[in-house]
């Protein structure tokens, strides 16, 4: 928004800005079936439109991982080459002026950025991020010029993509953010092309994985680039608001539920524009109604991927029924032990074991590993539709196979088991490691197998057994994992040296889809192949997610 104030060598102005929309366009969770109440990119267009009635004029700067992340985008519309994205629609028409790419954009391929790159009206930005010749893949900055104030938007990925993506991403070298950020800005800065530098980096404040070099950390960014007035963050679905030095910082939960305000005061002089005066404030959407215009525009694809599920995720078979897949004799996930703990955690339960049979079954592997993606992840007595499978595996992940020694399927295991913190005397629960979130723990099957809390970690381990007989580290197994869980822990972490050498032809959701249509009736069953011990629970130990 720029207003003139009443001075008339002053100026205002408010960015907006947006990340981690995960194609929430219309406010609605398609795996529950229900319109959300506090996010959305409908509500965010309410909110701009308020602003702009007012006679302002509105700076909307989006921070990536908006193609991805639903069934809207995931399932329906990013398969489509022949047809406009709805999110491109979307960001067109509320007049968003620059993009940076997320890690997820990069989760489809190249060829899918490049599509919508085409179809959008504003610059797609990743600054550290080109072809291995040396050539830009996306434009570096966007510039955006207000009442003669030249404002520089620098955009920067995420450069941990090869990590989580991979063969899709190996035509791209992806480099550090800080530095990048600095040689642009100081470039902008001699070249007299900008009066603002706003940093919008697709990363958490913190390091995730570099945390030495601090590349992948958007607080360096801060250390190296201390002249930047604007700092824009994200990846992380958390609140930031603050200021270091005179720049100030701001990051949104995801979905809409919120979305960073930046007010700047600049003053007009001889010598020019200078930013005298900056803030940052968090507006939360839970108080904004659903833009109707905005819903009518994407009304159609939100329409299409209702449509989607009811036809059981796009399947085609005359014994579909109103789009139920088939049925479960029971609830596949039990009661968990303490409020808020899934159990699925701690023991093996139906819904870990139905996707490993899953697994196995298609790829014909001897162990598989998979992870409980949601806390509530659960398949409910009653009709299975497409919605309850995207429930128990909400992410596009194929599966690959690749050949594992003894000894580097148990080095995968152990780092699996650093989930939980080390069983002290005197604990009366088990304690999570807060540095391995719930997404990074998985479970085995094809194996059976102890985590010994006692122990530190790299030593939980025990007792691997493989057809009957102790795990010795030279038997050679073929492993099934996700893409994901391939690239970014067995291949950059060095525990496998064996490359991939089966990849399914369809994601693990639709194997699942499959899996569920082609047996109709489904009885919850677990192998019961593993146990956590090392702990007492006979002095009232409980179970907890709360770090000690």
């Amino acid at each position: 928004m720029i207003e003139r104030a009443d001075t008339s060598n002053i100026l205002n102005i408010v960015i907006i800005a947006t990340s981690d929309l995960h194609g929430n366009l219309w406010g609605y969770r398609y795996e529950d079936g229900v319109d959300t109440t506090n996010d959305g990119m409908a509500r965010v267009a309410s909110y701009v439109r308020e602003i702009r009635q007012s006679g302002a004029e509105v700076i909307l700067i989006d921070n990536g991982d908006v193609f991805q992340g639903n069934m809207l985008t995931d399932d329906v519309f990013n398969k489509r080459v022949d047809s406009v994205h709805p999110v491109s629609v979307a960001l067109n028409a509320m007049g968003y002026s620059a993009m940076t790419l997320g890690n997820h954009e990069f989760n489809f391929g190249l060829a899918l950025i490049e599509k919508f790159r085409r179809e959008l009206e504003f610059p797609v930005l990743a600054a550290n991020a080109c072809y291995l010749n040396g050539e830009l893949f996306a434009e570096p900055y966007a510039l955006v010029e207000v009442q003669g104030i030249k404002i520089a938007v620098i955009g920067l990925t995420n450069p941990n993509v090869p990590r989580w993506d991979g063969g899709k991403v190996d035509a791209l070298r992806f480099g550090p953010m800080a530095e990048t950020a600095q040689r642009i800005e100081a470039s902008l800065r001699a070249e007299g092309k900008a009066d603002i530098i706003m940093i919008s980096a697709h990363a958490g404040m913190v390091a995730e994985f570099d945390e030495e070099g601090g590349s992948d950390a958007a607080e360096h960014i801060v250390r190296l680039v201390p002249e930047a007035d604007v700092l824009l963050v994200g990846h992380m679905h958390i609140t930031v608001k603050e200021r270091t030095g005179d720049t100030v910082i701001g990051g949104p939960r995801d979905r809409g539920r919120e979305v960073v305000r930046f007010d700047l005061t600049v003053e007009l002089g001889g010598e020019g524009p200078r930013v005298v005066n900056r803030e940052v404030s968090i507006v939360d959407m839970a108080g904004w109604e659903p833009d109707p215009d905005f819903r009518s525009l994407v009304s159609e694809a939100h329409q299409e991927t209702l449509r989607f599920i009811e036809q059981g995720g796009g399947v085609s078979s005359t014994e579909m029924d109103g789009g139920v897949l088939g049925y479960a004799t029971a609830d596949f996930q039990p009661q968990d032990e303490i409020s808020g703990v899934p159990a699925g955690r701690l023991r093996d339960t139906a819904v870990i074991t139905l996707i490993q049979k899953a697994m196995l079954e298609a790829s014909g592997a001897d162990v598989a590993a998979t992870s409980l993606f949601s806390d509530k992840a659960d398949l409910k007595q009653g009709p299975l539709t497409y919605a309850d499978v995207y429930r128990i595996y909400p992410f596009d992940n194929l599966l690959y196979v690749v050949n594992v020694t003894g000894k580097e399927l148990k080095a995968y295991m152990e780092a699996s088991a650093t989930h939980f913190k080390q069983w002290q005397p005197g604990d009366s629960a088990i304690s999570i490691n807060p540095e391995v979130p719930s997404y990074l723990y998985d479970m085995f099957a094809g194996i059976d197998y102890q985590i010994d809390l006692s122990q530190p970690s790299g030593s939980r381990i025990i007792n691997v057994i493989y057809k009957g007989k102790p795990l010795a580290d030279t038997e050679q197994l073929q492993l099934a994992v996700n893409n994901y869980r391939y690239s970014s822990l067995l291949k950059a972490s060095k525990l496998v040296s064996a490359t991939k050498h089966w990849e399914s032809a369809c994601s693990i959701r639709d194997m699942l889809v499959g899996y569920i249509r082609d047996r109709k009736t489904l009885s919850p069953e677990v192998d019961d192949n593993w146990s956590i011990v090392g702990i007492n629970r006979q002095s009232g130990s409980e179970i907890s997610d709360k770090a000690k």
